[in-house]
């Protein structure tokens, strides 16, 4: 999943050990996406290559690629969003995620009906028929039964 937005406050750097002795980091970082009504989104770095490779600072407008993962401890359920990699800019419009006016295919033109038989204004269900009847002999049938 992707959000974009400002980082509005980077929350100090957490590290640690372990239990089977391996030093970890996480750093977080608090997101302000750029909507009518702006939400604001908390997300952390997990890894110093994370941390090292993916640098944000204040003020910065990012786009964030990132899991959301819940997990129950003691029979309470608790939600991280692990971001996995950080994109300065809005890159979203940008041949990812939404595709820009000019990609969006143009539209298709309908072949014209069949001719209507003669008595079409008499009986407009006939006309609808032939027409009907004409486009489904020029398609072939894929159905298995």
């Amino acid at each position: 999943m992707d959000i974009v937005g400002k980082i509005i406050q980077i929350l100090p750097l957490q590290e640690g050990v372990s239990k089977t002795g391996n030093p970890w980091k996480s750093q977080s970082y608090v997101l302000e996406t750029q909507e009518q009504y702006p939400r604001k989104v908390c997300f952390e770095l997990f890894g110093e290559d994370r941390i090292k490779n993916n640098p944000c600072n204040m003020d910065d407008v990012v786009t964030v690629s990132f899991d959301i993962e819940s997990r129950e401890y003691n029979g309470r359920w608790y939600t991280s969003i692990r971001a996995w990699r950080v994109q300065q800019g809005n890159m979203l419009g940008q041949g990812q995620g939404q595709p820009s006016q000019s990609a969006q295919p143009a539209a298709t033109s309908v072949p014209p009906a069949a001719p209507a038989a003669t008595n079409s204004m008499a009986n407009p269900a006939v006309a609808n028929t032939a027409a009907f009847d004409a486009v489904s002999q020029d398609e072939t049938e894929d159905l298995p039964f």
